[in-house]
């Protein structure tokens, strides 16, 4: 078949496509995500999905694409957003946990769950991995998270990033707003603590 031809028209469905299959997956899981599926949702018959989106296989690699440009453009935003006065790394810890909430970073999370026994996924999924991982997106948002280089403020970015990436997997079955509260403000003495800022010496406050 034919490349789809580049037209504005041709782009908007492209990206309601790319937009749909993100939340279904954020919604559902990665297993439910066919071409088919996502043609329901976005309303277009199946040729019509067929003509942006062959194979599946092809789906997924565009969704992982458009996913890793959205993160990068929600880490851009997260940078500049920071309010005159607050504690940078407290405004880090604060908006990554908002973040995780987001439909693409729940979506970014079912597909690492689904490279575990996936292979397509977990080869397409890997450079975006390592790309966030060595910094190369997200780099000035998560460097907010440590005050220097050296093994010390890598495990304070660690940490942190780590800590609150399993918070978001988690299931409180009670009490959840209380209890993320409460390991939010451990999270960030943590880091100061590794940062050495602050004069914070102690995980939990008195």
């Amino acid at each position: 078949m034919a490349e789809p031809r580049d037209t504005p028209k041709s782009r908007r469905t492209r990206a309601r496509i790319l937009d749909e299959a993100v939340s279904l997956i954020a919604r559902s899981g990665y297993l439910v995500l066919t071409n088919a599926a996502v043609a329901d949702a976005v309303g277009i018959t199946r040729g019509a999905m067929l003509y942006h989106f062959e194979t599946r296989e092809a789906l997924v690699a565009a969704v992982i694409a458009h996913i890793q440009a959205q993160r990068s453009l929600l880490f851009r935003q997260a940078t500049d957003s920071l309010p005159p006065g607050n504690d940078v790394t407290e405004h880090a810890i604060e908006t990554y946990w908002d973040l995780l909430q987001r439909p693409v970073f729940v979506a970014f999370a079912e597909l690492e769950a689904a490279a575990r026994s996936d292979r397509l996924v977990a080869e397409l999924l890997a450079p975006a991995q390592a790309e966030f991982d060595r910094g190369q997106i997200g780099d000035h948002f998560l460097k907010m998270l440590h005050a220097g280089a050296g093994p010390r403020f890598q495990a304070s970015r660690d940490l942190a990033r780590f800590l609150l990436e399993g918070m978001a997997r988690a299931n409180f079955t009670y009490d959840r707003e209380e209890r993320v509260g409460r390991l939010l403000e451990v999270i960030k003495r943590a880091t100061h603590m590794l940062n050495r800022k602050g004069g914070v010496t102690g995980l939990w406050e008195e």
